[in-house]
């Protein structure tokens, strides 16, 4: 299951998604702290044919966890170079040209 949140922004479709089990969760690194909020990305939960249909057609992706980074560059949709890591969590930001 992956949680996610869709809008639009300057014309185009942007998506947050992460997977569900770490919705509302905090991460820690250092002195870096990421909120995974419910606010951004807990609209509401999708399975995984929904979340590739939505990660296809949205032109700005922001992703946490390892699903939704995995689902996403299995797609072709951004690539493993691109990920960072925040206490082995992976994010990926994805703008589709």
């Amino acid at each position: 299951m992956f949680s996610i949140k869709v809008s639009d922004y300057k014309d185009n479709s942007m998506l947050n998604i992460c997977d569900a089990d770490i919705l509302g969760s905090e991460i820690v690194q250092d002195d870096l702290t990421m909120h995974i909020s419910k606010g951004y990305y807990g609209e509401r939960l999708v399975e995984e044919t929904e979340a590739s249909e939505l990660l296809k057609k949205s032109s700005i992706i922001n992703m946490a966890g390892k699903n939704a980074v995995s689902l996403s560059t299995r797609l072709g949709i951004g690539s493993k170079e691109g990920v960072r890591s925040i206490s082995g969590i992976p994010f990926l930001i994805v703008f589709k040209t």
